[in-house]
């Protein structure tokens, strides 16, 4: 008696190419070591994700928006829908943005979905750079992560002017030719920076195709590998998290990337792209139809820019027009200072956590995320810039203040000068004064509880209001955080009676390190023993 075997039953064909992939990639073991990874949930985290959907959606809209473009600014006569504009002249790049506006199906839409990405990218990006400076999230081993979020948010800035540049209409034509008379202010080699950027004078026959390249291929390749770059950093490093019961410097508590995070983050996508939609669909934003094509003779009036070159541009409005004499040159000081204070300030952003690494000493690696509150120094430095920013806005801005609010230009410009030094130290010091402020009240929180808002009578007549104890984990939260203690240069002499040499730096490490954790600038945590001694009913209520 023989017996036969059914054969094997098939693999579906999904499964199939499972195997098969998996074979040739190793995808199932990636799979299986990264996609269990644990990410921390909190509001303020979304911050950077906001800004990475409205990346892919400048990318998305930008694909399309080149299909219809045509970077050239050889002239042509308009012959197109929008009849205001019928027989004027211009150059190809406003034609085809016109054309794209009005002929193109979904195109004004697609315009204006990209254009608003591009400022909600940037504001994202801002905000999210200031949670992670006021939270301490770039200290080691993040210090490179943040310079790669810096160095996206400086490119993000270029690529939005060189993208807002290439209509080639009135408004965007001024700031151009604004850039080109601050390049001209650079001595000796301004000139020839200005004929290699324009390919002679300005505005030349070359610039539109080459802010194209710029905009389309150069910063944007660039800014893909930082995103991916940041983003392989934060997989690497793990998320920091706020300090909570069970948290530690060695672990992450939160939700696994799949599927709970990811649900999540695909859900979230599509929120962003539709409040952008929505804003675009309502909001005009960039009409070059009604300012008309650029000439070189005209300025459109209430020219601006966009907000996050808006600083920048104040810096050359209020600086006095000054101008010197040197070896045969003629020196605008009045645009170069400013042309030089700009990178500065950016620089001295990107350095800020080694410099901050230095004055503490700490070299140990940080996964638990500071309370502003907590570190006043810090946080005041970033209100003071926050204000410094935005004063610097007003005054990039200042006709436009004149003629909305009826006031002096002279007026207005005279107070961003003032302003510009006066306001970021009384930032500082009302920062930190709050800090402070926020500190002594967390102790008394800790030792005495939150205030319930019943009052009682005692036996003997004394009114007392009842606080009610904080739990176990309320009380963590507010005593988690470390108090780092000032350097000490030590003794002037050493045992023997000799003066001891310091170097310079050390002598101003100490300083700066007591300015950051002296006295006056953090409120000691409540100890144990005062808890327990208060708890106790000795002496309180």
């Amino acid at each position: 008696m023989s017996t036969t075997t059914a054969p094997d039953r098939e693999a579906p064909a999904g499964e199939r190419l499972a195997d098969w992939a998996d074979g040739r990639l190793g995808l199932y073991a990636l799979a299986k070591t990264n996609m269990r990874k644990i990410f921390p949930d909190h509001w303020s985290f979304m911050l950077g994700e906001v800004s990475l959907y409205s990346f892919i959606i400048i990318i998305l809209t930008g694909v399309y928006l080149t299909l219809f473009f045509h970077p050239s600014m050889n002239e042509v006569v308009y012959h197109g829908s929008y009849v205001p504009l019928q027989g004027i002249r211009m150059s190809e790049a406003f034609n085809s943005t016109v054309n794209i506006s009005f002929d193109v199906r979904g195109g004004l839409l697609i315009r204006q979905i990209h254009h608003w990405a591009a400022l909600i990218f940037l504001a994202a990006m801002f905000v999210h750079m200031m949670r992670v400076f006021f939270t301490g999230a770039f200290r080691k081993p993040r210090e490179v992560n943040w310079l790669f979020g810096f160095l996206l948010f400086v490119l993000g800035m270029f690529t939005g002017f060189t993208g807002y540049s290439l209509p080639d209409d009135l408004l965007s034509g001024t700031g151009v030719r604004f850039m080109e008379g601050a390049i001209l202010s650079v001595p000796v080699v301004g000139t020839y920076l200005s004929m290699f950027l324009f390919g002679g004078e300005f505005p030349g026959g070359d610039f539109v195709a080459r802010f194209y390249s710029i905009h389309i291929l150069l910063l944007p390749g660039i800014m893909l590998g930082l995103v991916a770059a940041h983003l392989i950093l934060v997989f690497f490093h793990k998320h920091t998290q706020f300090a909570a019961p069970g948290r530690t410097e060695k672990n992450v508590v939160g939700m696994p990337l799949l599927p709970i995070y990811m649900a999540k983050a695909g859900g979230f996508f599509f929120l962003v792209f539709g409040l952008i939609a929505i804003v675009a669909a309502i909001a005009t934003i960039n009409p070059i139809w009604a300012i008309g094509p650029y000439r070189p003779d005209q300025v459109s009036t209430g020219a601006q820019p966009d907000w996050y070159m808006g600083f920048s541009e104040g810096l050359i409005r209020v600086m006095p027009g000054w101008e010197i004499n040197f070896a045969g040159h003629t020196l605008v000081l009045g645009v170069f200072i400013p042309l030089v204070i700009f990178p500065l300030v950016l620089a001295a952003i990107a350095v800020y956590p080694f410099l901050e690494a230095w004055v503490t000493g700490d070299r140990r690696e940080h996964h638990i995320a500071d309370r502003p509150r907590n570190a006043p120094t810090r946080t005041g430095f970033g209100a003071a810039w926050i204000s410094w920013y935005f004063i610097l806005l007003v005054g990039g801005g200042n006709d436009i203040w004149a003629t909305h609010f009826h006031l002096s230009i002279n007026n207005i410009t005279w107070f961003v000068r003032i302003a510009f030094f006066v306001v970021p130290v009384l930032v500082f010091i009302a920062t930190k004064r709050v800090c402070m402020g926020l500190q002594r009240r967390d102790a008394e929180k800790v030792l005495h509880g939150r205030e319930s808002g019943v009052i009682k009578r005692l036996p003997h007549g004394e009114f007392v209001e009842v606080h009610t104890p904080l739990n176990q984990a309320e009380r963590f939260k507010l005593t988690a955080h470390e108090q780092y203690q000032p350097l000490e240069v030590g003794e002037a002499v050493d045992e023997n009676g000799v003066e001891r040499k310091l170097p310079r730096g050390e002598k101003l490490r100490a300083r700066l390190s007591k300015g950051y954790y002296g006295e006056g600038n953090q409120i000691p945590k409540p100890t144990a023993e005062e808890y327990k001694e208060i708890t106790s009913g000795h002496g309180h209520h």
